[in-house]
């Protein structure tokens, strides 16, 4: 006959031996206030010795917290919300909370509302966001939860529950350098006109642009993926001084790719600047100049919002957008004065 295993230890098993009452073993589990230090530490010497582990159903009955997080992303391969979401992941993970993700097509609000209904029947203790279409974020901006709800989402209209990386700025930033190394003719490569990101970067673009007195060729819309910029690169009307900025690295990759094989050299016959700063864009031929976003600080910022709420109990306010980076490499040069 096989030796019974032995019962697992309890919180009633932990405050016999610690010589307090459950409820004190309980604001110690949880990290609440209001308990002396040698009460503390005898509570922690049995738990230690029990090997007791309290469930999270147990530690919900007396929090009315749960230590979990829903995430609610959008169906998408591209670098911005996937790094998004594992850096949030990451940081919320390090602070001791569990993740729920759900992932739904970006530009559908009827299932985002259903992923939030969803989430709330689990009893999350917040709710956060990447939003990758604009359809979404006014769903987002109506939304009145019993929950903190925080959202990544670039938008010129401000909120407390929104964090974002300041696209239009950086998007100022790269034409600034193309007009500054003489090139007359800024194309730009847009990704899709329903996306927050792609919108503010396409401000950014215009506004520039204005500043320095050229022209704005109508833009052309890709959809982030490389080969939407390989096919629109193949018929890019570039000019003699001409050069592209692409709204992110993927769709950059196809445009070169594309000039290439219209016998165009970069940067001598056409300077490129990308968006992003993907792993491979220093390793590209030439490697790519860009305008990177620290994502990893992004997630921890959404992550920041949400312990304030629940935390601290202190209302939200809003967040100065982060800055970008304008990394630049050997796809763009100065134009040749002859």
């Amino acid at each position: 006959m096989a030796d019974k295993q032995p019962k697992a230890a309890n919180i009633f098993d932990v405050a016999r031996l610690a010589g307090v009452s459950h409820q004190t073993v309980s604001r110690v589990i949880n990290g609440m206030p209001n308990v002396r230090p040698a009460t503390r530490e005898r509570v922690e010497k049995a738990i230690a010795q029990l090997r007791y582990s309290p469930s999270p159903a147990a530690r919900a009955l007396v929090t009315r917290r749960t230590r979990t997080i829903g995430l609610i992303t959008p169906s998408v391969s591209a670098h911005g919300p996937t790094s998004i979401t594992m850096h949030f992941t990451m940081a919320a993970r390090a602070a001791r909370y569990s993740v729920d993700s759900i992932s739904t097509a970006p530009d559908d609000p009827a299932a985002v509302r259903a992923a939030v209904e969803a989430l709330l029947r689990q009893r999350v203790d917040a709710i956060v966001m990447v939003v990758a279409d604009s359809s979404v974020l006014e769903l987002v901006h109506g939304l009145d939860l019993t929950v903190p709800l925080v959202a990544a989402a670039s938008s010129p209209r401000r909120s407390p529950h929104l964090v974002s990386i300041d696209q239009y700025r950086g998007a100022r930033a790269a034409v600034r350098h193309l007009a500054e190394l003489g090139h007359e003719r800024i194309v730009h490569l847009a990704g899709p006109a329903s996306g927050p990101d792609a919108t503010e970067r396409l401000r950014g673009w215009r506004d520039e642009l204005s500043a320095h007195r050229l022209e704005a060729p109508d833009p052309y819309f890709g959809d982030w993926s490389a080969e939407s910029g390989y096919r629109i690169g193949r018929n890019l009307e570039l000019g003699s001084s001409g050069a592209v900025f692409v709204a992110n690295d993927q769709m950059a990759i196809g445009v070169m790719s594309a000039l290439r094989e219209r016998g165009l050299s970069i940067p001598e016959d056409v300077s490129i600047v990308g968006f992003d700063d993907i792993p491979e864009a220093g390793y590209l031929y030439p490697p790519l100049t860009t305008v990177r976003q620290d994502f990893d600080a992004l997630g921890r910022m959404m992550l920041q919002k949400v312990l304030v709420t629940l935390e601290e109990h202190q209302e939200l306010s809003e967040d100065t957008p982060l800055p970008t980076e304008l990394v630049v490499r050997r796809s763009t040069r100065a134009v040749d004065v002859r």
